[in-house]
């Protein structure tokens, strides 16, 4: 499968939950599976980038500190039930400060 069609199939499914989050009612959305797993979307997520981030371009793993230590404080971040936007912030910048002193 060719790299443009992936990345089409990927951004209509990706419009397409969006589309489901607006357009479903109440009654689905407030169902507690559905809140339990809404709640489980922000660690998969900060899971996935950073596991694709231990990787360099030859498929090697590779983690350094200042990367770990970002990841530690997104995780903090989570555990203190901040917004996702604030928990990638948060690992974000610390990662980077650390990268500038390192």
């Amino acid at each position: 499968m060719s790299l443009w069609i992936m990345l089409a199939l990927t951004s209509l499914g990706s419009y397409g939950l969006k589309l489901a989050g607006v357009s479903l009612p109440g009654s689905v959305l407030n169902h507690p599976r559905v809140q339990r797993t809404a709640s489980l979307l922000p660690p998969a997520m900060l899971t996935a980038l950073t596991v694709t981030d231990l990787f360099d371009v030859s498929g090697h793993y590779s983690v350094d500190w200042p990367l770990l230590a970002g990841v530690g404080a997104g995780a903090i971040a989570m555990r203190l039930k901040a917004s996702l936007v604030t928990v990638f912030v948060v690992a974000i910048v610390t990662c980077a400060l650390l990268q500038l002193i390192a």
